[in-house]
């Protein structure tokens, strides 16, 4: 994890239909799996007006209250972020982070 890692994410926008599954990747310039097989990615929502909300730590661990239609996958440099059954409360922007250690979560 030494010096600057960049993530790209895709597609930058998306338009879909409720009950479609949305898929945005995320790809890191180097990789962010451990020696330990942990995979140092969160995902984030953020609503127009809110804080980010927390929705997966460690790649593809669910934070509570994030419903199994959400799911994150992935590991190395190429991480995946995927809404199954789309519905309206899911319309907002989605962000991957890379952190050092677990989020603090609330």
């Amino acid at each position: 994890f030494h010096g600057q890692n960049v993530l790209t994410q895709s597609p930058d926008y998306v338009s879909v239909s409720p009950g479609e599954t949305v898929t945005i990747t995320c790809k890191a310039s180097s990789g962010l799996t451990s020696s330990a097989g942990n995979s140092f990615i969160t995902w984030y929502q953020q609503k127009s007006g809110q804080a980010p909300k927390l929705l997966i730590y460690l790649a593809s661990t669910r934070h509570t209250g994030t419903p199994e239609r959400i799911s994150g996958s992935g590991s190395g440099t190429d991480f995946t972020l995927t809404i199954s059954r789309m519905e309206a409360e899911d319309a907002a922007d989605y962000y991957c982070q890379q952190v050092r250690e677990l989020p603090l979560t609330q």
